[in-house]
């Protein structure tokens, strides 16, 4: 054992060196990002933003030897990261390596916002980004229930056929005869059509009850003709809460000007870092526009 590793294992012997441990490690990766924690600092979670602007949270949970034993992390992904740690390890470059496992999960992610925008997808209500299961209306009461390779999305997904024999049969043989036409250069719903010879339904364009094209801070549909706002003017909305059982719209420019108002707004370079005014979920917004925001 090293100097390094003696000199931890000794101030660990002494709880007030835990905390003080945590805080210098938490103020590393940046106060702006906590999102909760418990009174013994033992549980962590962190706003995490990828490279698309997805919004994760990491909860990490800390044994009370640490950092002798390895964190354990959890997040809504569809499978987690080995851990590679030693005890001259710290909390950011846990952070670090969850930004890797997100890096790796963008096509998987990517896929999946194609299918659901581009085909009729059930209970998406109940959708998270863990979920590497979609059910798919193709039509005549009859649904294709698809599973996802995380670590290979553009591979040929498993299928099941929801539906009467009748109507299931004739889809399945298709899927069986066809399957091996199956072409990783094109999208899921490409082949998903190509191999079933036909063309599958999509999602309608008929605005659903929950769903919200106005604005929920402003409750306008689209924003004024004004030259101040740039390349926003006359702007529908452009920004929805992630949180599924949510999902209200909002113009950026609006959502931006109502988290500045708010205290608990944080700010890391050009990113706002908040809670969505309706359901509290965590938010992140880019300010893109700087003119407006300065």
């Amino acid at each position: 054992m090293d100097f390094i590793e003696q000199k931890r294992h000794k101030e660990l012997a002494n709880p007030s060196s835990f905390y003080r441990l945590v805080y210098s490690e938490i103020e590393e990766i940046g106060w702006e990002r906590l999102v909760r924690f418990g009174g013994d600092l033992e549980f962590l979670s962190f706003r995490i933003t990828d490279k698309k602007g997805r919004v994760h949270i990491m909860e990490i949970q800390l044994d009370k030897t640490y950092p002798q034993k390895p964190p354990s992390v959890s997040a809504e992904v569809p499978y987690i990261f080995n851990v590679k740690w030693s005890v001259k390890s710290r909390l950011k470059d846990l952070v670090q390596q969850f930004r890797e496992h997100l890096e790796k999960l963008q096509e998987f992610w990517s896929t999946l916002e194609d299918i659901d925008n581009s085909l009729c997808v059930t209970n998406k209500k109940k959708l998270s980004r863990a979920t590497t299961c979609r059910q798919i209306d193709i039509g005549n009461d009859c649904s294709i229930m698809l599973s996802i390779n995380a670590r290979d999305p553009r591979y040929l997904p498993e299928c099941r056929f929801v539906g009467s024999g009748p109507v299931v049969n004739p889809v399945r043989k298709l899927w069986l005869r066809n399957n091996k036409r199956w072409m990783k250069d094109k999208t899921l719903p490409e082949n998903l059509a190509f191999i079933l010879e036909t063309e599958l339904p999509r999602p309608s364009h008929v605005l659903e009850n929950d769903q919200q094209v106005e604005c929920g801070i402003c409750y306008a549909q689209y924003l004024p003709i004004d030259e101040e706002l740039g390349s926003r003017s006359g702007a529908g909305t452009d920004h929805t809460c992630d949180n599924t059982s949510c999902g209200r719209a909002f113009h950026t420019v609006c959502l931006v000007d109502w988290l500045r108002s708010i205290t608990t707004t944080r700010q890391s370079f050009d990113v706002l870092f908040g809670n969505c005014p309706y359901c509290s979920e965590p938010v992140a917004v880019k300010l893109n526009d700087k003119k407006k925001h300065v």
